[in-house]
């Protein structure tokens, strides 16, 4: 982790899906970094906490916030909450997605997957971000979640499944940063081969070989080398930073 104490001072971070994973690390990085933040989540309210108690030991302020992200009312009632608990809202980090690869839900078919992306994944980060716009103070910041071979493409059922949905954010994240602008900033982080639970647990150690020999870096990126790209998207240092896509894949591409 290379976050810096106080390049986020002062500032309010909501951020979903936190309690685990991508989210979990970024909540923790912000919270390194100085700033306060609502830990978002649905189901996994005890790990949320765990984050929370942990932002609270960093000598930041941490709620808890709990929605269903694919239902705007639920995240209209988050946004006041987190306002009323820490203040003006700064940061508004779209990160949390539908589990379609483990347990259970990689047996369940394919309209199944794509209604839970679509839903969560989607419509979550479309609402979250209209609901960001009308609570983000001045200045304020938008980070969405996508994918980084979205737009590029890669051979299977899956990856067709997630490349329409995230291909989606991706689009509506570039719209968005042209309506907001100059009053809010709208990037998007596009994730690679992550060390998540469903590449430490569920894919098989052979495939986990032959992926990473394909990635220049040689390896599965770390969910702390995410946080820190959005340390830097949230931070002073990309103040003209508005409309991009960070792609955070070790240098892999379409055809690797």
């Amino acid at each position: 982790m290379t976050a810096t104490v106080n390049r986020l001072a002062g500032k309010k971070a909501l951020v979903t899906g936190a309690s685990t994973g991508i989210g979990r690390a970024v909540a923790l990085a912000f919270a390194r970094a100085g700033a306060d933040v609502a830990v978002g989540c649905n189901r996994s309210r005890d790990e949320a906490e765990r984050v929370a108690e942990t932002i609270r030991s960093l000598g930041c302020r941490a709620c808890v916030v709990v929605a269903d992200v694919s239902d705007p009312l639920q995240l209209d009632e988050i946004a006041q909450q987190s306002r009323a608990e820490l203040g003006e809202l700064t940061t508004w980090a779209n990160l949390a997605g539908a589990d379609i690869l483990t347990g259970t839900n990689a047996a369940a078919p394919d309209h199944e997957k794509l209604e839970k992306l679509i839903a969560v994944d989607l419509l979550g980060t479309m609402h979250g971000s209209w609901t960001a716009a009308r609570y983000l103070a001045d200045g304020g910041v938008i980070i969405n979640t996508s994918w980084d071979l979205a737009l590029r493409g890669m051979a299977g059922r899956e990856a067709e499944l997630f490349g329409a949905v995230k291909g989606g954010i991706s689009g509506f994240s570039m719209s968005l940063a042209r309506s907001l602008a100059p009053r809010i900033r709208v990037n998007v982080l596009a994730p690679g081969w992550i060390r998540t639970a469903f590449a430490q647990q569920d894919l098989p150690a052979d495939a986990h070989h032959e992926i990473s020999a394909k990635i220049p870096m040689a390896r599965f990126g770390r969910p702390e080398e995410v946080a820190d790209a959005a340390l830097y998207l949230a931070g002073d240092d990309a103040a003209y930073v508005t409309g991009q896509i960070l792609m955070i894949n070790g240098g892999l591409a379409a055809g690797d």
